[in-house]
């Protein structure tokens, strides 16, 4: 069984579009720091269901050493790395470009909402790509529709219309 963290956006996009539970499908257990669930408890858009909230609240883990990562990234992902390390854990869920950059200079194993759902829809736990992209568009979630088209074309799907 894989040991997962999940940070912030990378839970956000999911809970937008009601698939947080696929990490869970995919992986197995997973964990979120601290931190993130503090960002989340705060966060603000009618579409990201706050039930999610409970299911979430017994994966929190706090961290145990000092957070040396706060001056280079965000609260969330600065301790969602650290959590990685302290667990040992075999991947960190995570969407912001230069935060994942970062986290893999540190020899994180990173992967994005997009490859969750790509790994999902390998697994038949998903049919349809287009419909969660186009929610996430809707959304203002920072994906480029340019990457999310790749995808689909890469996955046999239509590709969302300019």
């Amino acid at each position: 069984m894989k040991i997962v963290i999940a940070d912030t956006g990378a839970l956000i996009s999911l809970g937008i579009v009601g698939h947080i539970d696929l990490i869970e499908k995919v992986f197995g257990d997973f964990y979120i720091a601290n931190a993130v669930w503090e960002e989340l408890q705060v966060y603000e858009n009618p579409e990201f269901e706050k039930n999610f909230l409970f299911y979430l609240e017994k994966r929190v883990v706090k961290i145990k050493s000092r957070n040396h990562l706060s001056v280079i990234m965000d609260y969330g992902e600065s301790e969602s790395v650290i959590l990685y390390e302290e667990l040992n854990a075999d991947y960190l869920i995570i969407d912001d470009n230069k935060a994942r950059m970062i986290a893999e200079s540190l020899d994180v194993n990173c992967i994005g909402s997009i490859g969750l759902l790509i790994k999902a829809k390998q697994k038949g736990l998903v049919n349809d790509l287009k419909s969660i992209f186009e929610k996430w568009l809707e959304n203002e979630r920072y994906f480029s529709k340019r990457l999310l088209n790749k995808v689909l074309l890469q996955t046999g799907e239509e590709p969302i219309k300019e």
